[in-house]
């Protein structure tokens, strides 16, 4: 396996292409030593072209410090192309894309998500179920779910993001659409941990208990850790919740 080369433009920061769409790369944040893992971290936004992976670029810096190999993904979005099917494409290509770093992708990949983001993390875990992403490449070991809009069905009827659902499927969700749906990929065989702050009026937290009780009754490894504080409390790095998500991190790898 090759080893992965720090860059000197800014703390093990790599910006590699997935594809020819300019919303198509990731950002390779490497630590000083062997890495302990891969995390992947998909930025939210309700799934829109106005929000992108420098939300992100915090928390991949920061698990690059405590060790981590972070790669913030990029994709298309409601708005640049992106919505159903291409956003699911390019979380599937972008994924994959870790086997060509030099990276070990055999033991612990953790797809890490926030809100929108969230959804797309534990839909990663589900990909290899179906023919349009396959093979699925590079596996991943864990999910966290940091707010994630976990179910989209229950998302459209609260009209969550005034709509977001129904923009980003092109239509409101039917059955055909559950191979899309996190909630309705329940069992995976992976665990998932939830976290989600307790005042969050963007995604209420009960997205998250609905799923971690789900994947219990289904027998599957799921927990929700509830936090104080709101939507974006979940993205502070100098925020107690996430010293609580680098701290469940650490059980990981």
């Amino acid at each position: 396996m090759a080893t992965p080369t720090r860059q000197p433009d800014r703390a093990g920061e790599r910006r590699t292409p997935y594809g020819s769409d300019p919303s198509q790369f990731g950002e390779l944040y490497l630590p000083s030593g062997t890495p302990r893992g891969v995390v992947v971290v998909i930025h939210g936004g309700f799934w829109r072209s106005q929000y992108d992976h420098t939300l992100g670029s915090p928390l991949a810096a920061s698990l690059s410090e405590q060790g981590w190999a972070a790669w913030n993904l990029e994709y298309r979005r409601v708005g640049n192309g992106g919505g159903n099917p291409a956003t699911f494409d390019d979380i599937a290509a972008g994924i994959d894309k870790i086997a060509d770093l030099g990276l070990d992708t055999t033991s612990t990949v953790v797809t890490l998500g926030h809100s929108a983001g969230g959804h797309l993390a534990t839909w990663a875990a589900s990909r290899g179920r179906f023919d349009s992403w396959q093979p699925d490449r590079v596996k991943v070991s864990h999910v966290v779910s940091q707010a994630g809009v976990l179910d989209l069905r229950q998302a459209y009827v609260d009209q969550l993001g005034g709509g977001a659902v129904e923009n980003f499927l092109g239509h409101p969700p039917t059955d055909a659409d559950d191979p899309l749906d996190s909630i309705r990929q329940v069992p995976l065989d992976i665990p998932v941990w939830c976290i989600h702050a307790t005042a969050d009026t963007n995604v209420p937290i009960s997205q998250s208990q609905a799923y971690v009780d789900a994947m219990t009754k289904a027998g599957a490894t799921a927990e929700l850790h509830a936090v104080p504080g709101d939507h974006f409390v979940l993205i502070d790095p100098s925020s107690s919740a996430w010293a609580d998500t680098l701290a469940h991190l650490d059980t990981l790898g």
